[in-house]
């Protein structure tokens, strides 16, 4: 009822044209009991934002998880919200590169990287200053601006910096070997339309819908992300062949009777034909436990299994925040016991 009681406080305010301080996500999340956006989660969200004509911007869904929304009456939606006909979500400065706008599952503008204050360097700064910041942040490039997040000018790296040495230039200042054909992407782009510039340019420039340089994203920037988005599968993946492994000692009549009775006409002629519940009721089997010879409890076994049904559920409705780091343990952990039990049975022959 909290959060009911928030978006019906947030309506009177706006109907009154009260100004409401903005929330992050994570805390408008938290007061429905949620910490990621799973698809269930948007789905409840959105009925009771709808249920009480209200409209985030950005959008929540979209938004950096620790980004700051607004909230506003349907009927007036917010000036600066990203439009569906906007046509500069990608381009290029200096050349011909145009990336339509659409709405997609993964944004630009959920990744940390393009929601950071970035460092820069001014275009008439010391060539020393660039040098010396991009070293100790570890930065193969640098955006050249005038002011934070406003007037870019271009990019130094250290290609641009190595191509003008190279040409016997006589370099002091930044703007001597900025790189001013730079790639910028709007941060509503999917993740996948950016993938192609990111992979030719090394990064991206990120500009939001306040037309502010908002971040930068890098090829390690992508690695971290496909890591936190892919990892759990694989993980969910080992386990689930490592259990396929154990069962696989089992008769085709003791498969069976993992099967639901009312399943009739499903055949199962092979481990890989049962679900990942199925295999959860037949380790719960006090006989099938004992002929499969595996030393540790089962009561600690299947609860741990239990877990982990609950986590691949939610792991293949494609939360885009990524699984929390605790769920992430309980995978690792239940691998490692698996395993262990492999090792064991390897030593022993």
């Amino acid at each position: 009822m909290a959060a009911e009681d928030n978006l019906k406080n947030i309506k009177q305010s706006l109907s009154n044209d009260q100004e409401l301080a903005s929330v992050s996500v994570r805390t408008f999340l938290s007061w429905f009991g949620f910490q990621r956006r799973s698809v269930g989660v948007i789905e409840h969200v959105k009925k009771l934002l709808r249920k009480h004509d209200l409209v985030t911007a950005p959008d929540f869904t979209s938004a950096y998880i620790d980004a700051h929304i607004q909230f506003y009456l349907r009927k007036k939606r917010a000036k600066n919200e990203p439009k569906v006909d906007d046509k500069e979500s990608a381009t290029v400065l200096g050349g011909d590169e145009l990336i339509e706008w659409d709405d997609p599952t993964y944004r630009i503008s959920r990744l940390e990287a393009a929601n950071r204050d970035l460092v820069y360097v001014k275009p008439d700064s010391e060539l020393t200053e660039a040098i010396t910041k991009m070293i100790s942040n570890d930065f193969s490039q640098l955006p050249v601006m005038q002011q934070p997040k406003r007037e870019l000018k271009g990019v130094i790296s250290w290609k641009s910096i190595g191509m003008k040495t190279i040409g016997g230039k006589n370099l002091g200042k930044v703007r001597d070997c900025m790189d001013t054909t730079l790639p910028l992407i709007f941060s509503e782009t999917s993740l996948f339309k950016a993938l192609p510039m990111i992979i030719e340019h090394d990064y991206v420039l990120v500009k939001n819908n306040l037309n502010e340089i908002c971040g930068i994203i890098t090829a390690s920037d992508l690695s971290l992300q496909f890591k936190q988005l892919t990892e759990p599968f694989l993980l969910v993946s080992e386990i689930e062949r490592h259990l396929r492994q154990l069962l696989s000692k089992l008769t085709i009549p003791e498969l069976e009777k993992a099967k639901d009775e009312k399943d009739v006409n499903r055949k199962i002629e092979v481990v890989s034909d049962l679900t990942f519940g199925e295999y959860l009721r037949m380790f719960q089997n006090p006989q099938i436990w004992i002929k499969l010879n595996i030393p540790f409890d089962r009561a600690t076994f299947c609860a741990d299994l239990e877990n982990i049904r609950n986590i691949r559920n939610n792991i293949m409705h494609f939360d885009p925040d990524g699984l929390e780091e605790n769920k992430l343990d309980i995978l690792r952990n239940f691998i490692r016991l698996l395993q262990a039990h492999f090792a064991i049975i390897t030593n022993g022959k």
